[in-house]
Formats: C-alpha cells, sequence, structure tokens
C-alpha cells in the first residue's frame, strides 16, 4: 500500500512538472494554469463513539501546487499535491477515564478535480482525492499518550472534495470541503477513543498562478 501511494505522489509531481515545462506554450494559448496556493483548514472528526461529547474543530492550514489542463473551454482537470492538517479535539469518558483528547493527523494529500469555469473568474471544483498520512500526535491521559502511535492510524485516506475559485487575474481565493471516506483508527486501542471516525475539512485557500 505504501509503495502504491508513493507511487501515486511520484506521478502528481512528475505530471505537475510536465505542465511546468510546457508552460510557454500555456501562456500564447492562455488557458492553462500552473501555480501555488495555500490557506487555512478547519477539521473535524466524523464519529459515533460512546462517552464522546464536546467535540471542537482543529485549526490547520494546508500547502502546494497545482496544475491545470484544459479540456475544451469550459472544462479542465486540475490535480494537485498538498501538505494538508486534520485532526480534532474532544472529551471522553473511556473505561471510567475522563479528559479531553486532541488529535493532530498530517497528511500528503492528492486531490484531482473536475473543474468547470463559469466565464474567466469563476470555477466550480470536484472530484476525489487520497492522502497519505505523514505523521501524527495525540493530547490525552497518560495511559493513552503512551500507547496510540502513529501505526494505530490508517496511512491511507481518500474521498471526495468540492468547491469553487475566483480569479482577480492571476491571482485567486477558494473555498472547499473535503469528506473522507475511509475509517481513521486501525487498532483496538484507537477505535476505543475514535471509533468509525472519518475525516471532514473544510479549506479557505489564496493562490497565485504563476503563468
Amino acid at each position: 500500500m505504501k509503495k502504491s501511494v508513493n507511487t501515486l505522489l511520484l506521478a502528481a509531481v512528475l505530471t505537475i512538472g510536465a505542465f511546468t515545462l510546457n508552460s510557454t506554450d500555456a501562456v500564447a494559448q492562455g488557458r492553462t494554469r500552473v501555480g501555488i496556493k495555500g490557506g487555512l483548514n478547519a477539521s473535524s472528526l466524523y464519529y459515533d463513539s460512546q462517552g464522546v461529547s464536546n467535540k471542537n474543530e482543529r485549526i490547520g492550514f494546508h500547502l502546494g501546487v497545482f496544475a491545470q489542463a484544459p479540456i475544451g473551454e469550459f472544462f479542465a482537470i486540475q490535480p494537485e499535491l498538498l501538505y494538508t492538517t486534520k485532526g480534532a479535539s474532544a472529551d471522553y469518558n473511556v473505561l471510567g477515564l475522563n479528559g479531553k483528547n486532541t488529535f493532530k493527523l498530517n497528511y500528503a494529500e492528492l486531490p484531482v478535480l473536475a473543474t468547470f469555469k463559469l466565464g474567466q473568474s469563476v470555477e466550480i471544483q470536484a472530484g476525489p482525492y487520497v492522502s497519505y498520512l505523514l505523521n501524527s500526535s495525540i493530547s490525552s491521559n497518560e495511559s493513552f499518550q503512551t500507547t496510540i502511535g502513529r501505526g494505530n492510524f490508517n496511512k491511507v485516506d481518500y474521498g471526495l472534495a468540492g468547491g469553487l475559485n475566483l480569479y482577480f487575474g492571476k491571482a485567486f481565493i477558494g473555498a472547499r470541503y473535503e469528506q473522507g471516506f475511509k475509517q481513521i483508527a486501525s487498532s483496538g486501542a484507537a477505535q476505543t477513543l475514535l471509533g468509525n471516525a472519518k475525516n471532514g475539512v473544510g479549506l479557505l485557500s489564496v493562490g497565485f498562478s504563476l503563468n
């Protein structure tokens, strides 16, 4: 699985690199966009675990690159390669232990988005994403801190993303929501705290097209 994810991420880098190398032709056509983006995340964990209450979002960030390949006048495909933070916090009462857990999950993420253009300035986007867990941490009571690490979570997450971008020349602002379909916890200890939790995150982005 790890090999396949690394291959997928490598393919994304090569794809974006190919778009960059062809940017001279793209500029002449005035259609293809290659650029950078970043912004804020507000992430949640959607789960139904007994003894969990007072769930709170984690405020984080994302940063990465994108390329947009036009297919006709009003449609394009946009792959991206992002570093993105996810997670959440919640109060718990599990096996007689009370406290608060804060889950921090950081991913390398590859969305591939169908892009529908409404004129020159507005885009609506939707499509799948796959992400690979780079690192994780949990702030909790001591008994859980020492037993739950990255190995207790599924390394691969996937889901659907959708949103829109507003362009102002080469700059843009964007809003997107992503819903994961993969259960985060993989071990019994993690499932005790998270149950069938899945990632959900809203993103506010600013970006700049390099061509």
